[in-house]
C-alpha cells in the first residue's frame, strides 16, 4: 500500500512475529513454485499489490500471499476453480 497516505504516517512495526504453520506452508509453496518457474516473486508482488484496497486490509501478511498464489494459479491454468473449491471446502 506504499504511497497511500493514510498508511503513509503509521510507524512500522519492527518486532518479531512468530510464524504460524500456515505462514510456514505459504512459503513452502511460493517457494517450491518459483524452484519449478510456475510463479515468480514479481508475479507473487504484482498478485498482492492487484488486491483491492478494503480486501487487503483485512487479509494478514500472508493471506496476502496465498490470495496471490491461488489468483495466479488460476489465471495460468494450473488450477481450476473448482479444484480449488474443492481443496478449500477439504481444509
Amino acid at each position: 500500500m506504499g504511497g497511500v497516505p493514510k498508511f503513509m504516517c503509521e510507524p512500522v512495526d519492527l518486532e518479531p512475529h512468530a510464524l504460524t504453520d500456515f505462514d510456514r506452508q505459504v512459503d513452502a509453496i511460493r517457494g517450491l513454485l518459483g524452484a519449478k518457474e510456475v510463479m515468480s516473486v514479481d508475479e507473487l508482488r504484482r498478485g498482492i499489490e492487484s488486491i483491492p484496497e478494503d480486501q487487503y486490509g483485512a487479509l494478514s501478511y500472508y493471506r496476502r500471499w496465498i490470495r496471490s498464489i491461488a489468483d495466479n494459479l488460476l489465471r495460468k491454468g494450473v488450477i481450476s476453480e473448482a479444484e480449488l473449491r474443492a481443496a478449500l471446502e477439504e481444509a
